[in-house]
């Protein structure tokens, strides 16, 4: 059985004057897919068993190549989008024909020239295209544990969940939703610190650093913000958590240690509804 979208060994069942039909044997001839004569290799005869990659092409006939696409059923690459349409985006994935990437399979907006996170599917109509979920293609083996720092992209966003990250565009990562300090975009690629390796291998990840040393940065965040107020906040660690999270992307047990800790320093003091710089 021929299989779209992947490489495979096939053999040479009939040659044409525009190339050879390729099979899974003779026995199964009828079931062929033509390698154009540019793509075969020279001496290669009926009975040549050749390994090559199957798609479809212009006009939705399936075709073989030897060329190596820059993404394979089962896999996450990066691929630039060469043009956006009504309907959809199209991708260069290496092959003559462009892959099509559908609307209702993007996530966020795409345009020309940026890079999508994608994998491959078979639609209705038995045509090879992308899509941005790319959820089910991850893997959970990585070698990472808690601890390391890792990159990866963000493929999307649930004020749930978090942020799902694919690490290194292999492995499943979550940022959970209360590690979601600030705006994290849909597409961004990220730098975070595993905090938990699951059971079934996926990752826990954290965009903050390990809580003595985050502590340092967010102390010199608040001085940061002090002097776009000129010295003088107009609340304090008493006002609610959505207020602190949205003035200074941290928890409210975040601020007050580090306003504690500049507080001891004698960097600042705390008023009835104010922080000061001294």
């Amino acid at each position: 059985m021929i299989r779209l979208g992947e490489f495979q060994e096939l053999e040479i069942v009939k040659k044409v004057e525009f190339g050879v039909y390729l099979a899974s044997s003779a026995q199964q001839a009828s079931d062929r897919v033509l390698l154009p004569a540019k793509q075969v290799p020279p001496d290669s005869g009926v009975g040549s068993r050749l390994t090559v990659f199957v798609y479809r092409d212009s006009e939705d006939r399936l075709i073989a190549t030897v060329r190596e696409p820059k993404l394979k059923m089962g896999q996450v690459a990066e691929l630039e989008v060469v043009q956006v349409s009504r309907i959809g985006a199209f991708l260069d994935w290496g092959l003559e024909k462009d892959l099509f990437l559908p609307f209702r399979q993007q996530r966020g907006s795409v345009g020309q020239g940026q890079k999508v996170l994608v994998s491959l599917y078979i639609d209705k109509s038995s045509r090879l295209c992308a899509t941005m979920n790319v959820y089910q293609n991850l893997k959970s083996g990585s070698p990472y544990k808690a601890g390391d720092q890792v990159t990866g992209r963000v493929y999307e966003v649930s004020p749930h969940f978090g942020a799902f990250v694919a690490v290194d565009n292999l492995y499943s990562g979550l940022i959970p939703a209360r590690e979601m300090y600030g705006e994290i975009p849909l597409g961004q690629d990220v730098s975070a610190r595993v905090t938990r390796v699951l059971e079934d291998g996926r990752l826990n990840l954290s965009v903050r650093e390990k809580a003595y040393l985050q502590m340092d940065r967010d102390a010199e965040k608040i001085l940061e913000l002090l002097e776009s107020y000129e010295g003088a906040l107009p609340f304090n660690d008493k006002v609610s958590p959505e207020v602190i999270r949205y003035e200074t992307g941290m928890s409210k047990n975040e601020f007050k240690r580090a306003a504690g800790r500049l507080l001891k320093q004698g960097k600042i003091r705390i008023e009835e509804k104010t922080i000061r710089r001294i």
